[in-house]
């Protein structure tokens, strides 16, 4: 980038709403100017579910960020995620012109095109197109290959495409509040731009952000986006299932899974008790620590191991750098040795980097979606055509074509 740049990342999470405004600067870190949050309703799993609610908070959320900030939001870029969106990996070729051979910038396009000409739901579309390997001739480990020359051009892709009225009721909320959305990411994939580094990405990472409603991840092996995808549970599971469990309201279940809650099982000394002090609607109660600990190790263990069975076993070797856990989940007592012990390899509670600013955001891992929301959009948008965001905000067919 040739200068400093003002980039909104809006996350509309199942329980939370966060603006973040940061300014992109040419030494490629990210500076936070100001956070603007709101409790989410409307949404349910990271979808919308009421749209004149959710329109509300969102609009809450993005005037926090504007007293913040003092900055105008004018347009963001926006985070999905959702249980629709799927993913595969596919390979594009194209045959070079003899009279031509050497390959130039444009063949980029047409490969990735080729490799995009895959049969997907009719309901749904395209959303992210992202460059795994170049191949020419046969050659693997080309790194750029323009000005080579040759006669046949590959590339892998990774392809992330959703629902498209599911995604377009999020683009449409936002822009009824007011901002332009420049552009729609899906969750993991930018919340991966800030937690992981070049070698972490290199040596292999499994990169987990646990939410409100969705635990979504995404796989790299040998610097290459391998495998992304959500699940349709999160951290609202396990305080439902401490309500029910526990006979109290929602609201001092969510508290007490905050503030005393554990997956670690046998860690506390017996018969030691919890007392919730009353309050209006509630007459007070005392609980046993053990039992809130076993309910919220019982909803982790099943979150974590279903992931697991989401991953694809071949890269599980290949993860040198282990597992890095993110959102609002990670900050539970013990779940990184949870997951260490359920997926056999290092696991890392890991939050925004190369991130200055505002403390209170980069550190705090619910806000690492929304800062790597600024972390991708300042990497794509030096080269960025024009006519192609016009195309693609047009009609929702995301044919992303950067490589992270």
């Amino acid at each position: 980038m040739s200068k400093d740049q003002l980039i909104v990342g809006l996350e509309i999470g199942t329980s939370k709403i966060c603006a973040v405004v940061g300014e992109a600067r040419s030494d490629g870190t990210i500076r936070i100017l100001g956070v603007g949050h709101a409790p989410s309703r409307g949404v349910r799993k990271g979808e919308i579910v009421d749209f004149e609610t959710a329109g509300k908070c969102i609009r809450e959320a993005l005037v926090d960020a504007e007293e913040k900030s003092d900055v105008l939001i004018a347009s963001v870029y926006l985070g999905v995620t959702g249980a629709h969106i799927e993913s595969f990996n596919n390979r594009g070729a194209i045959n070079l012109p003899e009279e031509r051979g050497e390959i130039c910038a444009e063949d980029f396009e047409e490969v990735q095109a080729s490799a995009s000409e895959v049969s997907i739901p009719s309901q749904n579309s395209f959303l992210h197109s992202i460059l795994q390997h170049y191949y020419v001739d046969g050659q693997a480990g080309v790194l750029n290959p323009v000005g080579l020359l040759g006669n046949k051009l590959e590339a892998d892709f990774h392809i992330i495409h959703g629902a498209t009225k599911r995604i377009q009721n999020s683009v449409r909320c936002v822009k009824e509040v007011g901002p332009e959305v420049r552009e729609v990411v899906f969750n993991p994939v930018a919340s991966a731009q800030v937690v992981l580094d070049e070698n972490q990405k290199s040596l292999g990472a499994l990169v987990v952000d646990m939410g409100g409603g969705t635990t979504d991840f995404v796989v790299y092996v040998d610097g290459a986006l391998k495998q992304s995808g959500s699940l349709p549970i999160g951290g609202d599971h396990m305080t439902n299932d401490i309500s029910l469990g526990l006979r109290i309201p929602m609201g001092r279940a969510e508290a007490l899974k905050v503030e005393e809650g554990s997956v670690l099982l046998g860690v506390s000394p017996p018969g030691e008790r919890i007392v919730l002090k009353d309050e209006t609607g509630f007459a007070g109660k005392e609980i046993e620590r053990e039992m809130l600990n076993a309910i919220v190790h019982c909803r982790a263990r099943e979150t974590l191991e279903l992931l697991k069975r989401q991953i694809d076993e071949s890269y599980l070797p290949y993860l040198g750098a282990g597992l890095m856990l993110t959102g609002g989940c990670s900050q539970l007592d013990g779940i990184d040795q949870l997951a260490e012990e359920i997926f056999g390899m290092p696991v890392h509670r890991t939050r925004a980097r190369a991130v200055a600013g505002l403390t209170s955001a980069f550190e705090d891992p619910i806000y690492s979606t929304a800062i790597g929301l600024i972390k991708y959009a300042a990497a794509i948008q030096p080269e960025r055509p024009a006519s192609l965001l016009k195309r693609v905000l047009g009609r929702l067919s995301f044919l992303w074509m950067w490589m992270f």
